[in-house]
């Protein structure tokens, strides 16, 4: 049987396309559902493009109800994950799926990680900095932000006349090379004892 992920998404939805995608071709898991705090987000139309169920919540509804959490209890998700989602994952939800909960972030954590770090954000801060690399990381998510245990980092060059436009290009073709791939290596190993080596694009 396949395992089943639900993916959470804010905004445009590539990451989340990727994903879908590739588990398309797979054996080893399908994304059931597409669930957004954003009624208006691109990750929306491209979930529906590819028939996946969507969902989206108000704010109220994630953090004051239990609506979501019993739509991914009645679906019967196996693993969370999160591809451009911007708010706080809620403690219930968090306890439901413990370890089964994990987000990329544009950026070697634990620098670059916290509220308001995101997207544009870290490029720019990475250009004011004059930081000569950056990335990706994959982790667990836990109760604060780019907080939880790390999986898998990598890394890719910056050059000092790198603009944050430059930076996000080279960030996307990390998120795409690699998160689909350790997602697959976290569902068909035991979490606690998977070891992923970060490589230099």
């Amino acid at each position: 049987m396949k395992t089943r992920i639900a993916i959470f998404a804010s905004g445009n939805g590539s990451n989340a396309e990727n994903i879908i995608r590739y588990f398309l071709k797979r054996d080893t898991a399908e994304v059931l559902l597409v669930l957004s705090n954003s009624p208006k987000a691109k990750v929306l139309e491209r979930a529906k493009a590819l028939n996946i169920s969507v969902v989206t919540f108000s704010k109220e509804d994630f953090y004051m109800s239990e609506s979501v959490l019993n739509r991914l209890l009645n679906e019967k998700i196996d693993w969370i994950i999160l591809a451009g989602f911007l708010l706080k994952f809620p403690e219930p939800i968090l306890q439901h799926f413990k370890n089964k909960v994990i987000n990329i972030h544009p950026a070697l954590l634990p620098k670059y990680g916290g509220k308001g770090m995101y997207g544009m954000n870290i490029h720019k801060a990475i250009v004011e900095k004059k930081e000569s690399e950056t990335g990706i990381t994959i982790h667990f998510v836990n109760e604060n932000y780019d907080e939880g245990k790390i999986i898998f980092q990598a890394k890719t060059e910056v050059l000092g006349t790198d603009t944050p436009e430059i930076i996000a290009k080279k960030i996307h073709t990390l998120e795409q090379q690699y998160f689909p791939k350790v997602i697959e290596n976290l569902i068909t190993e035991n979490p606690q004892d998977t070891r992923l080596r970060g490589h230099m694009q």
